[in-house]
């Protein structure tokens, strides 16, 4: 069984910045695909940043303010998030896809005041 934890939500004020990190329980290093997700409060799961055989894609409403990036050797996932809005507010969760199994992490709530 593989678990994610997710870590570096708080609150933050508009304008500022956070980094998300995910803890992989296993070796990163032969996992293809990681992804970060968010909810919002009445709004449905949306595909935040996905890292995949090196490439990353981003919410096309997020790039330039959000980067996702990986640590092998510390087998954790991250997420950058600059110029945060009010609008980013959600609780983000990471995912990973091992052998077309997901697995999930509990999520991490990231709130933004104005």
């Amino acid at each position: 069984q593989v678990q994610l934890v997710e870590s570096g939500g708080g609150l933050v004020q508009a304008g500022g910045s956070l980094r998300l990190s995910c803890a992989v329980s296993r070796s990163t290093f032969s996992i293809n695909t990681f992804d970060w997700y968010r909810q919002a409060p009445g709004k449905q799961r949306e595909l935040v940043a996905r890292i995949s055989a090196g490439t990353t894609t981003y919410a096309n409403s997020l790039k330039g303010r959000f980067t996702i990036s990986r640590n092998n050797a510390k087998n954790t996932l991250y997420l950058q998030m600059n110029s945060l809005k009010p609008a980013d507010t959600a609780v983000y969760s990471c995912r990973a896809l091992i052998a077309n199994q997901e697995y999930w992490g509990q999520g991490t709530q990231v709130t933004v005041s104005s």
